[in-house]
C-alpha cells in the first residue's frame, strides 16, 4: 500500500482527490493540507509519505520553495507538482527543484490517478504540453556543438565537399590550386579527428557543421 499526502488549498478540489485515491486499492490518503507549513510540520510527527501532490500556488510558502524543503526532510518521498500554472519559468523551477512529475489541475481524476502510479513506479508524468516545454528548455540550455575551431575557409571546403564536389572540382571553384586545397583538407581531417572524405563529410552532417 503507497501512502500519498495532498498539499492543496482548493478545499473542494482537495476533498475530491482524497476520495478518488483512497478508493483505489493499492492507494491511501491518510493526510492532506491547506499549506506546506502544515505538511512540514506533519512530518516531524508522521512518517513520510511514499509520494506528494502539491500545488505551486499556496497561501504563505509557495510549493516551489516546499519541494526543496520536503526534500530535505523527505528525502525518499517523490514530489508530483499539481497546479494551474504552466508558465515555462514555473516548471523549469520546480524540475531543477527535484519534482518527479508536473501536471495541471485541468487532467482528469483518472490522468492524475494514473500518473501518480507512474511517479510511484519510477516514472516522470507530464501534461503532454508541459512535456514539450520541458524538451524545448532543457534543448535551448545543452552546449552548443564545437565547430571543432573550423576557419571560414575550412568551413566552405566542408560545405563544397557536403555536395559532392571532388577536389579539383572545389579548386576551380574557390579559384585555388589543388595543392592549397589538400592542405585545407588535411587540416580539416586533424581538426575533426577523421581520416577520409566520408568521415568528414558524415560528421559535419551529423553534427550540424555546414
Amino acid at each position: 500500500m503507497k501512502t500519498l499526502w495532498i498539499v492543496e488549498d482548493h478545499a473542494a478540489f482537495r476533498r475530491t482527490l482524497v476520495r478518488v485515491l483512497n478508493s483505489e486499492p493499492d492507494l491511501q490518503c491518510p493526510h492532506d493540507f491547506d499549506s506546506c507549513e502544515k505538511a512540514l510540520a506533519a512530518l516531524t510527527r508522521d512518517d513520510a509519505p511514499d509520494l506528494i501532490l502539491l500545488d505551486v500556488g499556496l497561501p504563505g510558502m509557495s510549493g516551489l520553495d516546499g519541494i526543496r524543503l520536503f526534500k530535505e526532510r523527505a528525502p525518499t518521498s517523490l514530489i508530483v507538482i499539481l497546479t494551474v500554472f504552466e508558465d515555462d519559468d514555473k516548471v523549469f523551477q520546480a524540475i531543477c527543484a527535484g519534482a518527479a512529475g508536473y501536471l495541471l489541475k485541468t487532467s482528469s481524476v483518472a490522468d492524475i490517478t494514473q500518473a501518480v502510479r507512474d511517479a510511484l513506479a519510477g516514472g516522470s508524468p507530464m501534461n503532454p504540453r508541459i512535456a514539450r516545454r520541458v524538451l524545448d528548455m532543457f534543448s535551448k540550455l545543452a552546449p552548443k556543438q564545437s565547430d571543432y575551431g573550423l576557419s571560414e575557409r575550412e568551413k566552405e571546403i566542408l560545405q563544397l565537399m557536403t555536395t559532392g564536389l571532388i577536389k579539383k572540382e572545389i579548386a576551380d571553384r574557390l579559384t585555388l590550386s589543388i595543392h592549397t586545397v589538400d592542405t585545407y583538407l588535411r587540416r580539416i581531417y586533424e581538426k575533426l579527428e577523421v581520416n577520409t572524405r566520408t568521415g568528414a563529410v558524415a560528421k559535419a552532417l551529423k553534427e550540424g557543421l555546414v
